[in-house]
């Protein structure tokens, strides 16, 4: 798997920019197959830094129900893993 592929867009929410500010730690969205060997390598050849932890969490799909006029549409969001970099 290449380095550009494993990361696929930070996460900025308030949350996680807290993290940021606070404890110097960063949240990626990433491929689910990617492990945190790998992680660990992609944003320290991307973005230069040296990588001291990683946590990784999975997310599964969540199942939505819309009422319209039509009648009720049903659908699930995709499933994700993320992962939060603490750097050294």
């Amino acid at each position: 798997m290449l380095a550009s592929g494993i990361i696929k867009r930070p996460i900025i929410t308030e949350k996680s920019m807290l993290l940021v500010e606070n404890l110097n730690k960063y949240t990626f969205s990433v491929d689910k197959r990617a492990n945190k060997v790998q992680i660990k390598k992609a944003v320290e050849t991307n973005y230069g830094v040296s990588v001291d932890k990683v946590r990784t969490m999975r997310y599964g799909a969540e199942r939505k129900i819309r009422y319209t006029k039509t009648g009720i549409q049903r659908g699930k969001s995709a499933r994700i893993k993320k992962a939060i970099v603490q750097l050294a």
